[in-house]
C-alpha cells in the first residue's frame, strides 16, 4: 500500500483546503484567489481567498508559485 501525503493549507474564512483539489489560483495584490472544485469556479463568487495578513503560511506557500 502507498503512503499518500494530503496536505492542506488555511483560507482566510477558516476553511482548510486540500492542496490536491485546487482547480486554479489567481493572484490579486497581496491575496490568491483559489478555486477548489473539480468542476470550476466562477471568479469572485465561488472561491477561497487567502490573504498574506490573515493566512500567512498558506498564501506563501502557494505564492512562491507566482515566483
Amino acid at each position: 500500500m502507498e503512503n499518500i501525503t494530503v496536505q492542506f493549507i488555511k483560507a482566510d474564512n477558516n476553511k482548510v483546503i486540500n492542496i490536491n483539489a485546487i482547480t486554479w489560483i489567481k493572484k490579486m495584490d497581496e491575496c490568491l484567489e483559489v478555486c477548489a472544485k473539480s468542476t470550476g469556479c466562477n471568479e469572485g463568487s465561488d472561491t477561497h481567498k487567502i490573504c498574506n495578513n490573515q493566512s500567512q503560511n498558506g498564501y506563501s506557500k502557494l505564492n512562491k508559485l507566482f515566483n
